[in-house]
């Protein structure tokens, strides 16, 4: 079948049926052939032609930028996710006494910046999630943000890695500024798969690293900060490349660039850039939409075949509100790890995550892997049954 993203374009697909998009995706033919650009390159160049290279980071910015919904100015790039909440963390102003509203059940990355503030008298009130999808829908939010002194601050994750509930950013995002609160999102399970408008959506701060839906390569990614917001979050690694005169490496004045970039402290990744850039450009001239609708269907086709398998259980919650890119299963009875090593042992490539197995499609997948997931599933849920009972 034709596929959004052309199957030809990754190798993986010659050996794996890859459903882990949501943890480390394998990159794209391009992506590789720009890694192998920069080596050559600075093989054969070094320093000559640099601008060769600032033209492919400025590609990826403003490529990324448009990605996630905003100006390529609030941009800036960063090696991981973690490293752009960090960065919100440690760059804001934090007092005795105030607050952060954050989920129970975030990926570990989200929450330690967070938890490490309590030592300052920072207080950290967890949002807990609903039922088995592990739901937040605004109710849950406006309820912890409503508990006690206004926050300072609320993260949330755009689609939580485990299950994948989508939170609704727009709401979220006018509840946090009713509160007086900034507003912080980890992009990471969102970008590059589903559309996202985050400046229109009242965003404040959003980062993503690059090697999950983005499909580009691991140690690069961005972190958007908003005009409105960016003297409140003091760069914490300044750098030549912070400054507004970052040619000018004989001025020592602190005149921060006029630009996200004042939070790129050194040299960029170059070698990482490059691939991302090529892998974003993929990703732009097939069409997030297009690329979105298919895995959509690919996850309701995957819902839908295992509603007919006996003894499986679906923990994702596929509502319009909140379904995304993950879909996390269960075989009933049966530890998550040992089902997905049983897919892993037939070459699908998954994850055991939260209590159940997540399986992530990207648009390169087709519908019959699907079907030949579902009934690889269907067989280890019949394996399941078939066991002895134990007293």
């Amino acid at each position: 079948m034709t596929t959004p993203l052309p199957r030809e374009q990754f190798p993986v697909t010659e050996r794996y049926r890859y459903f882990d998009h949501a943890g480390v995706s394998p990159i794209p033919k391009v992506a590789a052939d720009a890694t192998r650009w920069w080596i050559d390159r600075t093989l054969t160049k070094g320093k000559v032609d640099y601008d060769e290279l600032e033209a492919r980071q400025a590609s990826a910015r403003a490529t990324a930028a448009a990605l996630m919904g905003v100006p390529t100015n609030d941009v800036a790039f960063i090696k991981n996710t973690t490293e752009g909440l960090a960065f919100v963390a440690a760059g804001l102003d934090w007092h005795d006494g105030d607050r952060v509203v954050i989920p129970d059940h975030e990926f570990p990355s989200a929450i330690y910046p967070f938890l490490a503030l309590e030592e300052r008298g920072v207080k950290v009130d967890l949002v807990t999630p609903v039922g088995d999808a592990r739901a937040l829908p605004l109710e849950a939010f406006e309820r912890v943000i409503g508990s006690g002194p206004a926050p300072k601050l609320v993260v949330v994750s755009w689609v939580q890695f485990a299950r994948g509930w989508r939170t609704d950013i727009a709401g979220l995002a006018r509840l946090a500024h009713e509160a007086g609160a900034l507003f912080c999102v980890d992009a990471i399970q969102g970008v590059g798969l589903v559309p996202a408008h985050f400046e229109d959506w009242g965003v404040d701060v959003a980062m993503a690293g690059a090697h999950k839906w983005m499909l580009g390569p691991e140690g690069i990614g961005v972190v958007y900060v908003a005009e409105r917001i960016r003297e409140r979050v003091r760069p914490t690694e300044p750098g030549w490349a912070s400054m507004a005169h970052d040619a000018d490496y004989d001025n020592l004045t602190v005149a921060w660039a006029d630009s996200a970039r004042r939070y790129e402290g050194g040299t960029a990744n170059n070698a990482g850039t490059a691939a991302f850039d090529a892998s974003l450009r993929l990703i732009e001239s097939t069409g997030v939409e297009r690329i979105w609708r298919h895995v959509d269907a690919l996850c309701d086709r995957l819902v839908a075949a295992l509603g007919n398998v006996p003894h499986t259980t679906v923990l994702s919650d596929r509502s319009a509100e909140g379904r995304s890119g993950i879909v996390s299963i269960r075989v009933d009875g049966q530890p998550s790890e040992q089902t997905a090593h049983l897919l892993n042992g037939q070459r699908f490539v998954c994850s055991a995550r939260g209590g159940g197995v997540r399986i992530a499609p990207h648009g390169y997948n087709t519908v019959d892997e699907i079907d030949a997931l579902v009934a690889s599933v269907a067989a280890a849920a019949d394996q399941q049954d078939r066991q002895p009972e134990r007293n």
